[in-house]
């Protein structure tokens, strides 16, 4: 899970797992799985930040089992 900040500052936490494009325009537009559409404040590189941070934390925990 990541925690985004929508554009009326509103923050909401997605799970990284359904996040299929993160797409630049004016705004960044997450597109999931799901089909929906999400525009962010974040930057699509702090995006992939979180998504990096995420998967290493997943990864380090499977790794302790």
């Amino acid at each position: 899970m990541i925690k985004i900040t929508l554009l009326n500052g509103q923050q909401l936490i997605i799970n990284a797992e359904l996040l299929e494009a993160v797409e630049t325009a004016h705004d960044t537009i997450l597109t999931l799985t799901t089909g929906r559409k999400i525009t962010v404040h974040d930057s699509s590189d702090e995006i992939v930040d979180k998504v990096i941070a995420y998967r290493q934390m997943i990864n380090s925990h499977h790794s302790e089992v």
